[in-house]
């Protein structure tokens, strides 16, 4: 599958890489693909209260996030967002391309709206009852494509991606790892969707393998979601500049001598006007990271991660292989299908290449025959294989990967 998240309708602007639905499927299909995976905006669509029809979407502000995967949006846009998503289907279907069906909602998509009506209707829904809406909102997306003869265009839903890292945790007591404190949100949430389409797989999605916390999946999913981001070296990178921390404690010296682009404002003047602060709130990346993925020299960012590889590559490798091996040992133990909808390194800057190098090539063919040995139903080339990433753009190793895992 190829990862397309929410980047296929807050990026159709004009020259952005979804403006031409038929072409990004089109190109898909040719580079080996048979799905994508989305967030489906369910909440938004049929829960949230939002009129949808004129829906303006917009850069986070100025160039802050232009730099950043997944955020550089670069042209405002409106869509009639119903419309969009049955166009979206629509253009599927007519290049044989499934779809697995998810919801960033609660950790990026509303950061792209040109006002909070999204992101706050998001936050008045009670903790509690956050994946149980999300699941009933799926439901209706099922309903809703049933209706246009597209409902069989679904591989499978998720009620939400990565259900431990965002705001679906506000309010756990904290006594356990949120993937078992999630537990009974999640299972009330699946025994909803099911209720109304149990033929539909409904799989909990979750960031990484939490192999240390695997008794709190839920024991009604019916299909496992993973995503084995490997890190290793890049944690030291995270680490070493606090990239995850706030910002008060940034190293800028340091920065500035082995990460950072001449010209580099201090990191207090890199900032959203307060007006629009509760975008971060909504993006729920930290301002750190965020200004090194602006302001990086991308060849000394990977410098960096290359310089300390050989420290990690055992580990990452052993990493890879546990997370992959466990992930698809628990699926079989319940009898269900998992897939890998994520993964392999981790959070690079857009215009980073380590994923695409030499190193991180291998990390993906690594990855996808250990999907392959394990009988994953579904697997990635990598996160950054797709039209918004500069990767979409090396076929060589996407016909080389997709090949090797659907003729495995």
């Amino acid at each position: 599958m190829t990862l397309w998240d929410f980047s296929w309708y807050v990026r159709t602007g004009p020259g952005e890489p979804f403006e031409d639905l038929d072409a990004a499927f089109a190109r898909a299909v040719d580079l080996g693909y048979n799905a994508v995976r989305i967030c489906a905006m369910p909440f938004l669509l049929f829960r949230s209260g939002v009129d949808t029809r004129s829906l303006r979407l917009e850069p986070l502000g100025g160039d802050y996030g232009s730099r950043v995967r997944w955020y550089d949006v670069r042209e405002p846009t409106v869509i009639d967002a119903k419309a969009h998503l049955l166009d979206f289907f629509r253009a599927a279907d007519r290049h044989g391309v499934k779809v697995i069906a998810s919801s960033w909602e609660y950790q990026q998509s509303p950061a792209f709206a040109d006002d909070p009506a999204w992101y706050e209707a998001l936050h008045a829904v009670d903790p509690e009852d956050r994946l149980t809406v999300l699941a009933e909102a799926q439901a209706d997306l099922v309903d809703f494509l049933g209706e246009h003869g597209l409902a069989h265009v679904i591989a499978c839903v998720e009620p939400h991606n990565e259900v431990q890292i965002g705001h679906l945790t506000a309010g756990l007591r904290g006594a356990e790892d949120a993937v078992v404190e999630l537990q009974d949100r999640l299972e009330r949430g699946i025994e909803a969707f099911l209720a109304r389409h149990p033929d539909v797989p409904c799989a909990p999605n979750y960031g990484g393998v939490p192999i240390g916390s695997l008794r709190g999946l839920p024991r009604n999913a019916t299909a496992l979601g993973f995503h084995p981001y490997v890190y290793g070296v890049l944690d030291d990178l995270i680490d070493e500049f606090g990239l995850r921390r706030a910002p008060a404690g940034f190293p800028q010296d340091a920065a500035n001598e082995r990460l950072l682009r001449a010209g580099a404002p201090p990191i207090a003047e890199w900032a959203l006007p307060e007006s629009s602060a509760w975008k971060l709130k909504a993006s729920i990346m930290q301002p750190a990271e965020i200004y090194v993925h602006d302001w990086c020299d991308p060849e000394k960012f990977d410098r960096y991660l290359y310089e300390g590889y050989g420290a990690h590559r055992i580990a990452m490798a052993n990493r890879l292989r546990d997370w992959i091996d466990a992930a698809a040992d628990h699926a079989k133990r319940l009898g269900i299908p998992c897939y890998f909808g994520e993964g392999w390194v981790g959070y690079t800057p857009r215009d980073g290449r380590f994923e695409e190098g030499p190193v991180g090539a291998q990390i993906c063919r690594d990855a996808v025959a250990h999907s392959a040995r394990v009988g994953a139903w579904g697997t990635i080339v990598c996160s950054n294989a797709a039209p918004q990433h500069p990767m979409w753009a090396d076929e060589a190793i996407q016909r080389e990967l997709n090949a090797a895992f659907l003729n495995g």
